[in-house]
């Protein structure tokens, strides 16, 4: 089998517009291509995104611009409207289905992702008859010429595997990281306070009964 450097890596910035451009493809077909200003409203939205951005138009353009590159997107021109629009091009690039694009696309935006997550939030971009069918989607994904996702080491407390895309690295892991580093400093902040609280209040007791 071949390394996972077989795939076009990518930076979040392209990974975040090449997996809009599928969503968008898939649920909102009638505004697709997309106009520039559709994909950057599809990159920054706050539900169904790990990380959530905040992307300007010149970052999605210079994402769009890498993705040509790769072939991994392309200009549409034409159709009525003057504007340029952009469609993905992931599936003429290499062998997916639309199960497989489908999985793929929900792993580029929202990190990775256990099987049960995959088909409890595939719905609006294909219609899986089954857990069984999410996960030989899966298998394919991972077992083919090229592979395109790989399981992750379960982490302390996970209690199912996850799997995550292979066209670089997964930025939510890393925000998800930062967070629990975060939560474990503020609590120890907490601690340190109720602490100094304490001996305060044990201070100001003992000053009382010494008549200070």
């Amino acid at each position: 089998m071949e390394t996972e450097n077989i795939l076009p890596q990518l930076t979040l910035e392209e990974q975040r517009v090449l997996g809009a451009l599928i969503e968008k493809s898939k649920t909102t077909p009638d505004y697709y291509p997309m106009t520039l200003n559709g994909i950057v409203t599809a990159c920054n939205q706050k539900s169904s995104r790990n990380p959530v951005v905040d992307f300007d138009e010149e970052t999605v353009v210079s994402a769009i611009d890498s993705l040509k590159k790769k072939h991994l997107a392309a200009n549409v021109i034409g159709g009525g409207s003057r504007a340029i629009k952009y469609r993905h091009s992931i599936a003429v690039t290499f062998p997916l289905d639309p199960a497989e694009t489908s999985v793929i696309c929900l792993l580029l935006l929202r990190g990775p992702l256990t099987p049960g997550e995959i088909n409890s939030n595939s719905g609006r971009l294909h219609d899986f008859d089954s857990l069984d069918e999410v996960i030989s989607t899966i298998d394919g994904l991972m077992n083919s010429e090229t592979p395109f996702i790989k399981l992750l080491p379960k982490k302390p407390g996970q209690k199912e595997a996850r799997y995550c895309h292979l066209f670089g690295d997964n930025f939510s892991d890393e925000s998800e990281e930062k967070a629990v580093s975060k939560s474990n400093l503020e609590e120890r902040l907490a601690s340190v306070e109720s602490e100094l609280a304490e001996l305060k209040e044990a201070f100001a007791n003992l000053l009382k009964e010494l008549g200070v």
